[in-house]
C-alpha cells in the first residue's frame, strides 16, 4: 500500500495536520472536524491565512472522490470573513458545484460550533491520469 505524505490529510505525515473526512450522504457533503494548535497561527490567537486555504482546498478535493477522478487545483478563491480562532472545535464542509468534462468546481466553508462560517472557498480542479502525470516520483 502507498504511503500518504500528504500535509493536510496524509496520515505518514508526522508534521501534517492528519485531516480526517468523512462523506455524509444525507447532506451530500464531506465534512471533517478539527481543532487547530499555536503551531498554527497567524494573528495572536488565530489560525494562518495561508492554513486555512490549505483546509478549504483539502475540502474541495475529498469531493472529486464522488466522480473517481483525481482533480489537481487549478484555481481557488479564498473568503475569509472572520477570524478561524485556535483551540476551538471547528469543522469545514465541502461539496459539488458543477462539473463540465474535466472541469470539477466545487466549494467549502469553514465553520464554528455556533454554526457561523469563517472562511469560504470555491475550486476549479481539473481532472487527470496520475500514472501520466506522476508515475516518476511514486515510490517503488
Amino acid at each position: 500500500m502507498q504511503k500518504n505524505y500528504c500535509f493536510a490529510c496524509g496520515k505518514n505525515n508526522d508534521e501534517g495536520m492528519r485531516l480526517k473526512f468523512t462523506y455524509d450522504e444525507e447532506r451530500d457533503c464531506f465534512v471533517c472536524r478539527f481543532r487547530l494548535g499555536k503551531r498554527f497561527t497567524g494573528p495572536p490567537g488565530h489560525c494562518h491565512g495561508g492554513i486555512i486555504a490549505t483546509i478549504l482546498d483539502e475540502a474541495m478535493g475529498k469531493v472529486n472522490k464522488l466522480r473517481h477522478v483525481i482533480a489537481l487545483t487549478s484555481q481557488i478563491t479564498v473568503h475569509y470573513l472572520k477570524p478561524v480562532p485556535l483551540n476551538k472545535s471547528l469543522r469545514v464542509e465541502s461539496r459539488e458545484v458543477r462539473v463540465r468534462g474535466r472541469k470539477h468546481v466545487n466549494m467549502a466553508e469553514i465553520v464554528n460550533q455556533k454554526g457561523e462560517v469563517l472562511a469560504r472557498s470555491r475550486g476549479l480542479f481539473v481532472a487527470i491520469d496520475p500514472k501520466k502525470m506522476f508515475a516518476k516520483f511514486v515510490e517503488k
